[in-house]
């Protein structure tokens, strides 16, 4: 049982973080000892400059995390509720706030506290055999921490029925909902995952985490305060000589193709 940390160095520059929730034998349930894990790894990652994207997935092949670990679950009561689920909701912010896009690469079961961990990612890409849900009312407590997430992906119909019904949905109806990006094969999951990451991966890196800032800015602050954000993002991004280098050739090959179409 563990977080399993694979770095793929990018032609692109910077290198690629795979984490890989390993309990495969328990579906990836989360209990305190992983989780405390999980924080401090990603942790570690947040403050590596060279960092360019992560992708989160889950060891074997039925589960991405099939939720928090049931019988720690069993055995809280009201003094020890409150840091348990504050652990969960660290778990996932850790990822939510990763300074760098994270992609869920989801293959078998994501329930309660493995969909939150998913939602709290950027994008998600899912198996056709993925099967999403919330069941928490089904053992006698609500669905919490980054759940709140799930209005703003769904629409809060949707999200209701998930939270109240407990009920799952599989791969197909979960992206016709929007809740995943990418639905792929079995087989070809990972195939989509880089599809989706090449082109982020293409940009400029300073540029990407402004850019992921800016979003969760987004998220939190009234519409005139988010505006102004923006503006100071945009002003940051010429701390560096990103913008006028990849503007600059991106000018070249525009000249270059006219040139070409004249000739």
């Amino acid at each position: 049982m563990g977080v399993l940390v694979r770095c793929e160095e990018r032609p692109e520059g910077g290198y690629l973080a795979h984490l890989t929730i390993d309990n495969a034998g328990k579906l990836n349930s989360l209990n305190r000892t992983l989780m405390t894990e999980i924080v401090e790894t990603v942790g570690g990652l947040a403050v590596d400059p060279r960092l360019r994207l992560a992708v989160l997935s889950g060891a074997g092949e039925r589960a991405f995390v099939g939720g928090a670990d049931i019988r720690e679950i069993a055995a809280l009561d009201h003094a020890s509720a409150r840091s348990f689920i504050t652990l969960v909701h660290q778990c996932c912010d850790a990822f939510r706030r990763l300074p760098v896009p994270v992609v869920a690469q989801i293959d078998g079961y994501a329930l309660g506290a493995g969909l939150e961990l998913a939602c709290a990612c950027d994008l998600r890409v899912a198996s056709e055999r993925s099967v999403f849900g919330m069941p928490e009312v089904k053992i006698g407590i609500p669905s919490v921490v980054e759940a709140a997430l799930l209005p703003g992906l769904i629409g809060q119909g949707r999200a209701r029925r998930l939270l109240l019904t407990g009920e799952t949905i599989g791969a197909g109806e979960a992206h016709a909902w929007g809740l995943v990006d990418v639905v792929a094969a079995v087989g070809g999951l990972q195939e989509a995952v880089e599809r989706l990451v090449r082109p982020i991966l293409a940009a400029g890196p300073q540029a990407i985490r402004l850019q992921k800032s800016l979003i969760l800015d987004w998220e939190e602050l009234p519409t005139a305060a988010a505006v102004e954000r923006g503006i100071d993002c945009f002003v940051s991004a010429f701390d560096s000589d990103e913008p006028a280098r990849m503007a600059g050739t991106m000018l070249a090959e525009l000249r270059s193709r006219r040139s070409t179409r004249r000739s």
